[in-house]
């Protein structure tokens, strides 16, 4: 009797170990299995600079990670200048920037890859809150302002340009940006264009010596400034005029047209200068010519700058794919958020750059 419980407890103990063996091997290919399934290891993607491209960046961050659960991406808005020097330190991912990188620029840092990613219109926003249409402003009207010759919103210039409409006999303010920002670089290229005393005394750059005014930092402080002073003017992205409630100006083209900023408008502009942007995406869009009546003549591209290697294979892979995206499915999102979007030769040209990104000097996966 003894050695038959002997018997008995042996196989219990044998068959509570097979069972256990069989749990324990459930458990651990399971965990395998979420780690390495079709989404991959976790990857952290950081990025930043433009904050004009800041609300249509944040959709793109967010519905690319919903989509791609692996995957987070924190962008940090703190101007186009600030996201190039970091992205050249390599403390980010990606740089974004309202103004390309020019040949000097990049033969100071590591080999980079420049990919326009949508378009929009820098906008002339006000506080005239008596005002019940918008504002119509010709180009010498615009330099005029800000060169600081122009003080009062009842300057005879604007009122011609405003023809019937009761302006006040307002004190202008200017408010401009603060930081190293693409957004001041397309505003002061479109201000050299149009005005050479601007381009003699100013010049074009992400900073300048403004002649006038006050500074905000980010679209964000431009924003604020012109909405809590009666007679401010600034420089800002739609998206930020019309989340606070701003109006914006309807600027003269070189066709004698006042147009609005808009999808459409920047659309008009981007296809005034096709064929320059075909051969050359970092082509300035601003000032279209008088062929293009329909063109916001203040419209500029926006880039991403991003280092053509990397040591991390997954890291490398999960950036080309969010930049695949943006140019493509994510073309649609800007659209809503008054970016215009790409024409299919500066697409064409993005699936090109994006082919020479590599990890540890080796092709993608």
């Amino acid at each position: 009797m003894r050695k038959s419980a002997d018997h008995s407890r042996v196989r219990l103990r044998a068959g509570y170990a097979l069972c256990l063996a069989s749990t324990l091997f459930v458990v651990f290919t399971g965990c395998k299995s979420s780690s390495s399934g079709s989404e991959g290891q976790s990857v952290e993607l950081n990025g930043a600079g433009s904050t004009f491209v800041y609300p249509v960046m944040s959709r793109w961050t967010s519905s690319f990670s919903n989509a791609h659960s692996n995957v987070r991406i924190n962008y940090q808005s703190i101007g186009s200048g600030g996201g190039v020097q970091q992205v050249k330190n390599g403390t980010v991912d990606f740089g974004a920037s309202d103004a390309a990188l020019n040949d000097d620029q990049l033969n100071g840092m590591k080999p980079m890859i420049q990919i326009p990613e949508s378009a929009g219109p820098v906008c002339i926003t006000y506080s005239l809150p008596d005002l019940d249409k918008p504002m119509q402003l010709s180009s010498d009207a615009i330099a005029g302002i800000f060169l600081g010759k122009i003080t009062s919103w009842h300057d005879p210039l604007l009122v011609k340009d405003n023809p019937g409409v009761n302006l006040p006999n307002t004190k202008i303010l200017v408010s401009h940006r603060t930081d190293g920002s693409g957004t001041t670089n397309a505003f002061t290229t479109y201000l050299a264009a149009v005005s050479p005393e601007w381009q003699q005394k100013v010049g074009v750059g992400n900073s300048v010596d403004w002649p006038v005014g006050i500074g905000g930092k980010g679209s964000e402080g431009v924003t604020a400034q012109v909405r809590q002073t009666p007679g401010a003017i600034g420089y800002v992205e739609l998206t930020f005029a019309q989340q606070n409630k701003l109006p914006v100006a309807a600027v003269k083209n070189l066709s004698g047209k006042y147009v609005l900023p808009d999808t459409a408008s920047t659309t008009a502009a981007i296809a005034a200068f096709s064929d320059q942007l075909s051969k050359d995406p970092r082509t300035s869009i601003v000032n279209a010519p008088a062929s293009a009546p329909d063109a916001y003549p203040i419209s500029t591209l926006t880039f991403l700058i991003i280092p053509k290697d990397g040591p991390d294979v997954a890291k490398r892979t999960a950036l080309r794919n969010f930049v695949q995206y943006v140019i493509t499915d994510g073309q649609a999102s800007a659209a809503t958020l008054n970016y215009a979007p790409l024409p299919e030769g500066v697409k064409s040209y993005d699936r090109q750059q994006l082919q020479q990104m590599t990890a540890g000097g080796q092709p993608l996966p």
